[in-house]
């Protein structure tokens, strides 16, 4: 009886208390309410629209149920896999440059000491992240034009690696258009990637660099003794957060690609795209629900994986 009684009461405490926390941050959650309805519109109620996956749907009609035939129809068109293995391919190598390049430029930050440079090199660097794609691509296609605007075949005339007339056309030519996409992306994104590195930074104890000093450890081992292990935490993590995003590869690709790359070029995203605009026939919205569908679930595993692995050599630690 008396068990009873006190889990009565602690039940009981514990719903007082959960409605006094309650109170105590209304202004907080009322200050959530927003964002909470922001997500339930644009992303998870807008979720049932995957049924359209299981149905052949060309917006004229009622939607015709038709089972898995739209996942049997995508794995046998060579177009799609060509896609799929474009969007893996571009998204990882750009993903761990970046953060690569963020890192490296983090750390070369870090160790300037006039502060008045250090704020004027971070606005920079980080000044192209605000310009839309449509905008950096327009500025890249005129530097790497082959006509006589572009900045980069006058200067190899210039240097005489070229002759004029054989002028470079980098986005226009299959084996040099990833090179010029990845390029690209460390301009425009690194510089933002530095935020998140150079917060961590900010917040290690300068102790540390004190007693590695007095154990005698110079500038570049203080670094690598101090430094990177301090950001190995938030490395791990930026990677696990991007990878959720590494299948939705779109409007980079879409602004910089064009009909002479489309084989080294062409995504996911843009095979959606394509299928749905472009294709001169009536779209079937079924068929690319599916692709978004399967590209969602490959994005979900990646991401489970590597927390899973994340777990196994950090002794527990995730982010799930």
């Amino acid at each position: 009886m008396n068990k009873n009684n006190s889990g009565q009461r602690l039940a009981q405490l514990n719903k007082t208390s959960f409605k006094a926390q309650l109170y105590k941050y209304r202004y907080f959650y009322l200050m959530f309410l927003p964002v909470i309805i922001f997500a339930l519109i644009f992303f998870y109620i807008p979720m049932v629209g995957v049924l359209y996956s299981f149905t052949s749907y060309k917006g004229i009609r009622a939607p015709e149920f038709v089972g898995l035939a739209n996942f049997r129809k995508m794995f046998q068109m060579p177009n799609f896999w060509s896609a799929f293995r474009n969007t893996l391919e571009i998204s990882v190598v750009k993903l761990f440059l970046n953060t690569a390049i963020a890192i490296i430029i983090s750390l070369l930050l870090n160790e300037m000491t006039n502060l008045r440079y250090k704020k004027i090199t971070q606005t920079v660097i980080y000044l192209p992240h605000f310009l839309s794609w449509v905008v950096t691509a327009s500025v890249f296609s005129l530097i790497m034009s082959p006509s006589n605007e572009g900045l980069i075949n006058q200067l190899l005339i210039h240097l005489h690696i070229i002759e004029k007339g054989n002028e470079i056309y980098f986005l226009g030519n299959q084996n040099l258009w990833r090179m010029s996409y990845y390029i690209i992306n460390i301009w425009k994104d690194s510089g933002w990637g530095t935020v998140i590195f150079l917060a961590t930074l900010s917040g290690i104890n300068p102790c540390l660099y004190e007693a590695a000093a007095i154990d005698g450890a110079n500038r570049f081992k203080r670094m690598t003794a101090v430094t990177l292990p301090a950001l190995s935490n938030t490395i791990i993590t930026v990677l696990i957060l991007n990878l959720a995003k590494i299948m939705n590869l779109f409007e980079s690709a879409f602004v910089l690609q064009n009909d002479a790359v489309m084989g080294t070029a062409n995504v996911l995203q843009t095979y959606i795209y394509y299928q749905t605009f472009n294709s001169g026939a009536i779209p079937d919205y079924g068929y690319t629900t599916a692709v978004g569908l399967f590209k969602s679930i490959v994005g979900c595993i990646l991401v489970l994986t590597c927390n899973h692995i994340s777990k196994k050599t950090r002794e527990g630690r995730g982010i799930v």
